[in-house]
């Protein structure tokens, strides 16, 4: 077997686990001689539910092939986030990209998702289930789920942080180990 086939069919088991989420379509037109001609632009949203997120744009003069673009994008760029217990954030952060900012916070088990709509489709896509989030300034999809993405940036897991310091985790919280009790 090639080394092509073997990613194909790596890829195709990826894509199986991979939800993906339309977040918006957007219709431009240029004019010319014989009238319209029109292309679209899509934005969508890929998730794994389990932490990893991506998304992508694509421009086409047909729907679907926009989309299709739009979530090879997506696949291309995911990142991996970091999850307290698996349903929510680990800190609260705040994240800008232009005149879009946004705030996120970590809410107690049976919140849900309370964000709006191109933020609400990036935490079900990741696999958040309890989260608190606000998005000042802008309501530009593009701009939104950017400043989101921004704000992943700066997510530590206490694992992390313990990493760089050269601690255990327990020393991160500020906690007695048993050990040293003994």
């Amino acid at each position: 077997m090639s080394r092509i086939e073997k990613q194909d069919k790596k890829n195709n088991k990826d894509d199986t686990e991979l939800i993906d989420k339309l977040v918006g379509i957007n219709r431009v037109a240029k004019v010319v001689k014989g009238g319209r001609r029109f292309g679209f632009a899509a934005l969508v949203v890929v998730g794994d539910q389990r932490g990893k997120v991506g998304f992508g744009t694509g421009k086409a003069k047909e729907v679907p092939e926009a989309i299709k673009k739009a979530t090879d994008d997506a696949k291309k760029n995911m990142v991996k986030v970091p999850l307290k217990e698996g349903r929510t954030l680990h800190h609260d952060m705040k994240g800008h990209f232009g005149a879009g900012k946004v705030v996120l916070r970590t809410a107690p088990s049976g919140t849900g998702i309370i964000a709006g709509g191109p933020m609400r489709a990036v935490f079900e896509t990741l696999g958040v289930q309890d989260v608190v989030a606000k998005s000042i300034g802008t309501s530009n999809p593009h701009n939104m789920i950017k400043a989101t993405f921004d704000a992943f940036s700066s997510m530590n897991s206490p694992r992390n942080i313990a990493n760089k310091r050269g601690r255990k985790v327990a020393e991160i919280f500020g906690k007695k180990l048993i050990s040293d009790t003994a």
